[in-house]
C-alpha cells in the first residue's frame, strides 16, 4: 500500500509518525505493508516529514504538480490555493498499482493522509 501525505509547515517527525499509526489502525493494516510514501514537491524541504519517513525506514517520493493534477480525486483540498487538485490522494494514487484508494484523505492534526493500493 502507498501513503500519500501532506503536512502543514513545521510539523514534527512525531506528529507524522502518530498520524501514520492512526491511519494504519483505520484500515486495519500493519506498517510492514507500506511500500512507499509520496507527497508534493512543495514538501521536499519539510524536515519533520522527511525525518519521520526516514525513522520508519521508508522512502518518500516528491511528485511534481503535473503528476498530482493528473488524477481525479474524491475530496476537495486546501492545496487548491497552490494550483493543485490535492496532495495526499493523488500522491497515493500516482504510486499505486491498482489506482484504488483504501483510505480517502483524512486529517490527523496537521497531517493529511490517503492510502492507495
Amino acid at each position: 500500500m502507498y501513503f500519500g501525505i501532506g503536512a502543514r509547515r513545521g510539523v514534527s517527525s512525531e506528529e507524522v509518525i502518530d498520524a501514520v499509526k492512526h491511519a494504519l489502525n483505520e484500515v486495519g493494516r500493519d506498517e510492514s505493508e507500506i511500500k512507499m510514501f509520496a507527497s508534493s514537491t512543495l514538501k521536499e524541504n519539510e524536515t519533520g516529514l522527511i525525518e519521520a519517513i526516514d525513522k520508519m525506514g521508508f522512502e518518500i517520493k516528491f511528485l511534481p504538480d503535473d503528476i498530482l493534477n493528473g488524477f481525479e480525486v474524491p475530496s476537495d483540498s486546501q492545496a487548491s490555493r497552490f494550483g493543485l487538485k490535492g496532495v495526499a490522494e493523488p500522491a497515493a494514487l500516482a504510486l499505486s498499482d491498482n489506482k484504488k484508494l483504501i483510505l480517502e484523505k483524512k486529517v490527523y492534526g496537521r497531517i493529511t493522509i490517503a492510502i492507495a493500493e
